[in-house]
């Protein structure tokens, strides 16, 4: 008699050319994402190959009972980390029946922005480290502490090992191996600060495809801690208190940036931030307020502050960069649960296509 795992694990080239395509998007609170599986004729390798599909919007708080269809447009392909073989990862965006993007669809204006000319000869960089909490499915309290309790202070956890210290590992390792076999640019992972928070990264990638990889990370991490029962948090600041809070640090540099010279365009480039700094607050992630506190390597979110190696700054600049004079900077604003789409945008938007003197 067959097992389960043996089913799940069933080798279909061997029998069929069919593959399974799983079209993921996301839901109407911008960070919930859904994913339903279609069957195809054959391998595919473009996006362009790929039928549009349809979803019910008015389940998902993205259209009205009376009216609820909503078509999703494949945008970027991954190879299927849990079917395998020829099987894939389709991220999709969400259009009406008559073709506008969806109040919730924020790839398509980020699109629009990454298509610019003046963006594209500028090749953008995007480093993105995403933070997250592994939280006990029954009790929403984080992974490794005691139930209702608090473990000992902040201090031994971050890149911490043994069992006292590291909560979650196997996860972890599993997403990282996961997300390398998919294709997502991967660069590495840590333990947080926080006891049973974890980071990976994403990147260096050019443009949207950084957002597209940060959006299929997640999916692969949340499908990972269905399989293990345990629940993934990216609330800024999942524990009040004296804890560090989940950020979303955004590393990013321009064509300018990494020549000679690109230490003064990077000043340029964080003047211009700084002018725009409420407006990129409001479009950095929800609830941030209780993360951005002035605490916990934080810059208070009424104040724009950066500097060299600074971790309480809004922007921090590397020592190689200064010493160099080119590189990167890193935007420490962004919350955990930020829209990549939006952030990337628009920090491409207010270094290189706003004018602060309009």
């Amino acid at each position: 008699m067959a097992l389960l795992s043996d089913l799940i694990n069933l080798d279909l080239s061997s029998i069929t050319d069919k593959i399974i395509a799983e079209y993921i998007w996301i839901g109407g609170s911008g960070m919930d994402l859904r994913s339903k599986a279609r069957t195809l004729s054959g391998p595919v390798s473009d996006p362009s190959e790929l039928p549009k599909w349809n979803y019910d919007g008015s389940s998902t708080g993205q259209a009205p009972g009376e009216d609820s269809e909503v078509i999703i447009y494949p945008q970027a392909i991954f190879k299927d980390p849990f079917r395998r073989g020829n099987h894939i990862l389709v991220m999709c965006d969400a259009y009406t029946p008559a073709g506008e993007p969806i109040p919730t669809n924020k790839r398509a204006a980020a699109a629009k922005i990454f298509s610019n000319p003046e963006v594209e000869k500028e090749v953008t960089w995007y480093g993105i480290e995403q933070e997250y909490t592994l939280l006990q499915k029954d009790t929403n309290w984080p992974l490794g502490w005691p139930l209702g309790g608090f473990p000992g202070p902040q201090g031994p956890y971050y890149c911490g090992i043994g069992a006292d210290k590291a909560f979650g590992r196997d996860i972890v390792d599993a997403h990282y191996k996961a997300c390398l076999y998919a294709g997502v640019n991967i660069s590495g992972i840590n333990g947080e600060v926080m006891p049973g928070q974890w980071e990976f990264q994403v990147g260096p990638s050019v443009g949207i495809a950084a957002a597209d990889q940060i959006w299929v990370a997640r999916y692969i991490l949340e499908r990972i801690t269905e399989i293990y029962g345990v629940v993934v948090s990216f609330d800024p600041k999942p524990i009040p208190g004296d804890w560090n809070g989940a950020g979303a640090h955004t590393n990013y540099s321009t064509k300018t940036m990494r020549e000679e010279g690109g230490y003064e365009v990077i000043k340029k480039a964080i003047e211009k931030l700084g002018l725009r700094h409420k407006e990129h607050i409001a479009a950095y992630g929800e609830g941030n307020e209780r993360r951005l506190t002035g605490r916990h390597e934080t810059a208070d979110i009424n104040t724009f502050l950066w500097g060299v190696a600074n971790r309480g700054a809004s922007i921090r600049v590397g020592r190689d960069t200064e010493k160099e004079g080119k590189g990167y900077f890193e935007d420490r604003r962004p919350a955990s649960n930020m829209d990549p789409y939006v952030v990337t945008s628009m920090i491409a938007e207010t270094t290189i296509l706003w004018d602060n003197k309009s």
